[in-house]
């Protein structure tokens, strides 16, 4: 019985991924938005990019669209110029 649980565990793990829809680029990137708003982050920057223009020093806190883009965070601070 307990390999039957075990391949019934793997089995419901592989079918809800493979059914989970992928989430647009926007879509994700208004969810981020609200989660950092509800942090308190006053001033920040995000960014959808293609993978291959993501620069080694940027925060990636996003992938979509199939993982061919990546959303890329970047903190301001007052005077309008940016801060990682």
């Amino acid at each position: 019985m307990k390999g039957w649980t075990a391949v019934m565990l793997v089995l419901g793990v592989m079918s809800s991924s493979a059914w989970a829809a992928p989430k647009s680029c926007e879509e994700l990137k208004q969810e981020i938005e609200v989660k950092i708003q509800a942090a308190g982050v006053g001033s920040y920057t995000l960014e959808i990019v293609p993978n291959e223009e993501v620069e080694d020093d940027a925060m990636v806190i996003g992938t979509c669209d199939g993982g061919s883009r990546k959303v890329i965070y970047q903190r301001n601070d007052l005077t309008g110029s940016r801060m990682m």
